[in-house]
């Protein structure tokens, strides 16, 4: 597409965008804007999806998971790696329990500072 567009002569170019300037969401476009809240904390301005009310980037908020099947499917994808999951910190806080208990026994008789 580039070296398509590139090959127009000056004049031709100049006919194509001026063509596209109707259908570009400038700051005049009537139509429904996004809305959504940016990371700069301003209103998005791209223009809306007709079945969202947002736009293709923001998309509206997910109502998750209704039935219980549903929400067991998403308890059970949502582990990447177990590093979070309840049986793995039960484990971190034994193994860190442990370590405590053998650091005060090796204070008391005199083998740590």
């Amino acid at each position: 597409m580039h070296g398509a567009f590139n090959m127009l002569t000056l004049v031709n170019r100049q006919k194509l965008l001026e063509a596209g300037k109707g259908t570009r969401f400038g700051a005049n476009w009537p139509g429904q804007r996004c809305l959504a809240k940016t990371r700069q904390g301003k209103a998005c301005k791209n223009p809306a999806m007709k079945n969202r009310g947002r736009c293709r980037l923001h998309g509206g908020k997910s109502t998750g998971s209704r039935t219980p099947e549903g929400k067991e499917r998403a308890a059970a994808a949502h582990t990447k790696h177990g590093r979070r999951s309840k049986a793995h910190m039960e484990k971190v806080r034994q193994i860190n329990a442990d370590l405590r208990r053998v650091i005060l026994q090796g204070r008391r008789a005199g083998l740590l500072p």
